[in-house]
């Protein structure tokens, strides 16, 4: 039996959603200031480009903090948060500047639950059949394909 590193786990949208271009038409709902099931647009510096990378992604407010995770993986928003520690999250006029804390694995079995409570009719499939009511035991295994950042504003 092999076991597979999680640390490089990225799945990339699919033909059907590149056709619908969903994350250009959620990005452009949220920059107009339409609240898509708490979607914001995220920035983020690129580490090789310096150059300002924007993506839409889910906001989860869990117990009174605000956490970015990823559903699809060690994306490129991903690799360039760990790298600059900040970012920006916009809704129609308002941008706000944060700091990001990478969440441990063994923390985030609660996160992956609410997330998957409030976004699974969207994301759940790039979770390999885990559901809000998988065992903790289940979304502890699955963590380390999800990373997840604890953010805070600095604004």
């Amino acid at each position: 039996m092999t076991t597979q590193d999680h640390s490089t786990r990225y799945l990339p949208p699919g033909r059907v959603m590149r056709a619908l271009r969903f994350n250009g038409l959620v990005s452009f709902l949220v920059k107009r200031g339409v609240d898509v099931w708490g979607s914001r647009v995220l920035t983020v510096r690129g580490r090789k480009s310096g150059e300002p990378r924007s993506t839409p992604v889910n906001l989860l407010d869990h117990d009174g903090a605000l956490y970015l995770l990823s559903p699809r993986g060690h994306t490129q928003w991903v690799r360039n948060l760990r790298a600059s520690g900040t970012g920006e999250l916009t809704l129609g006029k308002r941008t706000r500047t944060f700091t990001a804390v990478e969440v441990p694995d063994a923390t985030k079995a609660p996160l992956l639950r609410a997330y998957l409570k409030r976004w699974a009719f969207e994301t759940g499939a790039f979770f390999d059949g885990l559901t809000a009511k998988s065992p903790d035991a289940d979304l502890l295994a699955a963590a380390p394909k999800h990373p997840a950042f604890r953010i805070t504003y600095t604004d």
